[in-house]
């Protein structure tokens, strides 16, 4: 695959690959880190999961997107590929086969209600489809039999389902020992096999463009990385893998214990195979150093925000909205501030079950990505009703990235709720910063890194996770005395190293040393 004359004539420095497991155009930290490399001098072409079978591309600046269509041949489990003679010996191979079996049975039995009501019925075509009562007493009898053994069967699927649905079982629980004791960080190729899908889709890909570097964004695409590095490697080519880990793995959800147990063996295997490591907080450095036994201390890239946006995307984009003005209320009228994904673990209860102690207080939740809606929303809006605040819970979409301080810099405090998990312990977040950059006073959960920040810095109150009755302390604090907490926004060089800014300069030393012959731009 040929690049075109203009990215050609960008190529100064080297040609860099970026990787990552999604669509690209709602991970900012991945838009922020191709567009702030390109601006640096390098040739820049970021890799994605297109949508649907197409394949997509267009530029971030002087990057280039591709989202490139991946096949999940190998996402299904191998147990779903053969009978389960062991567990359940009457189930089916499938939940798709067992709907079939019981909608057959019902169609049969349905005909043969047909044909006996032909036979009593008056009208035409009646003796082409009728049937006598002694000629369907046979078929009837067998139909019945059918489908009370289909029925049998589609209960033992449906349990056999059930226990297969966390891989827990006895027979699970030791496959799954069976191939960590035989196979040890190998063993993520018997346990999740899907994890190949990625490779195979992203492998010639890489491998034409012949990149200097390749920066694999978190777990899954550390592993494409490495083996296409391995491979410009072996072709005589230097090319250098940067891991950019965004999550601590063994904290992550897993929806079994052999989807946890996978991803951290081929998280360990491909490990070894960078040349620089960097993360999103100097709590998760510590972590990933001591795990892996890492030579360097990983650099930090924080999720700040943009300051100076290009001037692409201040030609494309709408003027910053009113927020007031869209929920409705005056300069005087309390407001709190929430931006971000909805789901059961972000702690947005705690806000609305807070607001009926809260009276004056109105809450906006900037949480309606572009194009689609959280499932959780829809248990947030019935809580709302429930609760009746309806007229002071305004949910609100999304605004660009690069406009989310100076939207929200018209509410008076900023808030996470965020529950106690691994990940949301190590992490200082995107909204951490962008509440930052808007000068409010913050309402945060005891989550480690976040909450010893806040008691650092003095730019807010901390509260127990999922403790309304603590909230609404916290809360009301900061709206007795809001001018103390915005303080701490004026200590110097605060705010000025909380800018993707200067994250875009850690990178691009991070990159500078890899390839030392490659100089900076002008």
């Amino acid at each position: 695959m040929e690049l075109d004359s203009a990215t050609e004539a960008r190529r100064t420095r080297g040609r860099v690959v970026m990787l990552v497991d999604n669509t690209v155009r709602n991970d900012s930290r991945v838009q922020k880190a191709a567009r702030s490399a390109a601006d640096a001098g390098w040739d820049v072409v970021l890799f994605g999961l297109s949508p649907n079978r197409e394949h997509h591309k267009w530029n971030i600046g002087h990057a280039e997107v591709r989202l490139v269509p991946k096949p999940s041949p190998m996402g299904r489990h191998r147990f779903e590929l053969r009978r389960p003679l062991l567990r359940q010996p009457l189930a089916y191979r499938s939940d798709d086969h067992a709907k079939y079996r019981m909608q057959a049975a019902k169609a049969w039995r349905s005909d043969l209600n047909f044909r006996r009501a032909a036979e009593a019925a008056d009208g035409p075509g009646a003796n082409s489809a009728s049937g006598s009562p002694m000629r369907l007493v046979v078929p009837r009898v067998s139909a019945k039999v059918y489908s009370k053994w289909v029925g049998l069967r589609a209960r033992q699927t449906r349990r056999l389902r059930a226990s297969r649905k966390d891989l827990s079982a006895p027979i699970d629980r030791a496959t799954t020992a069976m191939w960590q004791k035989l196979r040890g960080e190998r063993a993520w190729r018997s346990l999740m096999p899907y994890l190949w899908d990625f490779e195979l889709t992203f492998a010639h890909h890489i491998d034409e463009l012949k990149p200097d570097i390749i920066h694999a964004h978190d777990f899954r695409m550390l592993g494409v990385g490495a083996r296409a590095a391995v491979r410009g490697r072996a072709a005589g080519r230097p090319v250098k893998l940067v891991w950019d880990a965004h999550e601590y793995v063994p904290g992550l959800h897993s929806p079994h214990r052999r989807w946890l147990l996978a991803h951290i063996a081929w998280e360990k295997e491909h490990v070894p195979f960078a040349d620089a490591a960097i993360t999103v907080s100097p709590t998760l450095a510590e972590l990933l150093k001591k795990d892996h036994k890492l030579k360097e201390m990983p650099a930090v890239v924080l999720n700040a925000p943009v300051m100076n946006p290009a001037p692409e995307e201040l030609a494309e984009a709408e003027p910053v909205p009113d927020l007031r003005e869209l929920c409705g209320i005056d300069k005087d009228t309390p407001l709190l501030a929430y931006v971000g994904g909805i789901n059961p673990v972000r702690g947005v209860e705690t806000i609305i079950e807070a607001l009926p102690s809260l009276p004056d207080v109105h809450v906006a939740l900037v949480s309606i990505p572009p194009g689609k809606r959280f499932p959780a929303l829809r248990k947030i809006e019935e809580l709302i009703e429930e609760l009746g605040v309806g007229d002071r819970a305004h949910v609100l979409p999304f605004v660009p990235h690069w406009q989310v301080p100076e939207f929200l810099s018209a509410a008076d405090a900023a808030v996470s709720p965020l529950h106690h998990l691994p990940n949301h312990e190590l992490a200082l977040s995107n909204k951490f910063f962008e509440y930052s950059h808007a000068r409010l006073p913050l309402v945060v959960s005891d989550i480690r890194t976040m909450a010893a920040m806040v008691e650092k810095t003095g730019q807010g109150e901390v509260f127990r996770a999922q403790d309304t009755e603590d909230y609404i302390r916290a809360v009301k604090a900061v709206l007795a005395d809001p001018g103390r907490y915005r303080k701490a926004y004026e200590k110097p060089g605060l705010l000025e190293g909380w800018t993707w800014e200067r994250q875009g300069e850690v990178l691009d030393e991070v990159y500078s040393k890899l390839l030392p012959d490659r100089p900076k731009l002008g």
